[in-house]
């Protein structure tokens, strides 16, 4: 899976915003934390769930589990408003 290239995202005071530029069926913007941010970027090449998964483990220290977790919903959200190519 991929973030859609007809989705930008911006930094703004260290929170994360998701906007579509193209001509998606989305219209608003996803404003996100860290952990959003880090996922989204992991988005911008092709990635698996697990993938992005190990790479939150090995730069935070949390429990795999509520990573897991946080993952599973931000990719949700992100297919709800058709970000990602799959």
């Amino acid at each position: 899976m991929k973030l859609k290239p007809d989705f930008i995202s911006q930094d703004i005071d260290g929170v994360r915003f998701l906007v579509p530029v193209g001509a998606e069926s989305f219209h608003g913007l996803v404003r996100g934390n860290k952990t959003t941010a880090f996922i989204v970027d992991c988005l911008k090449e092709e990635t698996t769930e697990e993938a992005i998964i190990d790479a939150m483990c090995a730069k935070f220290d949390a429990p795999r589990e509520q990573i897991g977790s946080d993952v599973a919903k931000v990719i949700e959200t992100l297919r709800s408003i058709g970000a990602l190519a799959e």
